[in-house]
């Protein structure tokens, strides 16, 4: 079942196109990501979904088109630039929000489930930066919505805390939660996301899973190590998966497609090289997004 449909979706402000024909849908208990650089049109577009600007042009459907009250009981949504006032605490917020719902989940629940029972009656402003975007997430939830849309959800977080927040959202969309996530870190959509809409200056570029968006650009593999003795590079530019070979110092870098590392190792073996410090890179986001529009996303 298709949760939300964007069709051909426009949003200019000013003179400046933001959001320039947008397209896409997302289905029933996937975590669908929209994906791009800051200023392509992310929070923009997701902001019409949630029905806090109106589109210039193009449609925006939500559960079968529900609006006002309606959707507003079956739409949680967590906005990049939201905040609470420091002095007002953890309960005291869940408890403010789950009143503006006529069937709102146990917010004490709630808390257990998002990490933060123990911080039930910290003022927001002594909570660290993870425990607010915790906290934001259960706010997003406490009305049992259906769908969920979180915007940038862990930027300015250490690692671990980025870490906590994707097992938490995680553990949403198995509680059958649909999650409509905006994001530019690479590493939280491959892991994440069961489909992704790249947008770039406004546009939708592709729109498909982490791994078919990789696929796009060939399947491409870097291979990198230091050999134990000389030898011609005929030895490996002969093979039909390197597309390219480079020396570096000691270093050498091959680039290709297919079983590239057996093809390397079978070679170099035949001509008595061991390969030390040997790393293989894979193809990821960040290579699919450069060559789907000729920029580095990160």
């Amino acid at each position: 079942m298709k949760v939300i449909e964007v069709s051909n979706l426009r949003k200019q402000y000013r003179d400046q196109l933001v959001v320039d024909d947008v397209s896409f849908t997302v289905e029933e208990g996937e975590i669908f990501g929209v994906l791009g650089p800051n200023g392509a049109g992310k929070t923009t577009t997701v902001e019409c979904v949630a029905g806090l600007r109106v589109p210039d042009y193009g449609t925006v459907g939500v559960l079968g088109g529900l609006t006002g009250t309606e959707l507003r009981e079956q739409l949680g949504v967590q906005l990049q630039s939201s905040t609470l006032p420091g002095k007002l605490r953890v309960w005291e917020a869940l408890d403010l929000y789950a009143s503006f719902y006529r069937a709102p989940a146990d917010w004490a629940e709630l808390l257990e489930r998002v990490g933060l029972a123990d911080k039930r009656d910290t003022p927001y402003g002594k909570l660290s930066g993870g425990q607010q975007q915790r906290l934001s997430i259960a706010l997003a939830l406490v009305g049992s919505p259906r769908v969920a849309i979180l915007d940038e959800l862990t930027t300015g977080l250490d690692p671990q805390a980025r870490r906590d927040t994707w097992e938490l959202i995680e553990r949403v969309r198995d509680d059958g939660v649909t999650i409509l996530l905006v994001t530019h870190f690479m590493e939280e959509a491959e892991r994440l996301c069961d489909r992704l809409a790249l947008i770039d200056s406004g546009r939708l570029v592709a729109l498909d899973s982490p791994a078919g968006l990789i696929a796009k650009v060939g399947g491409r593999q870097t291979v990198r190590f230091r050999p134990s003795q000389p030898f011609d590079d005929s030895v490996l530019k002969a093979l039909p998966e390197v597309t390219e070979m480079r020396r570096s110092g000691g270093q050498i870098t091959v680039t290709g497609t297919g079983d590239l590392l057996l093809a390397i190792t079978t070679a170099l073996s035949a001509a008595h090289v061991v390969p030390a410090d040997l790393r293989v890179e894979q193809a990821n986001l960040d290579d699919a997004f450069l060559g789907l529009t000729g920029k580095k996303l990160s």
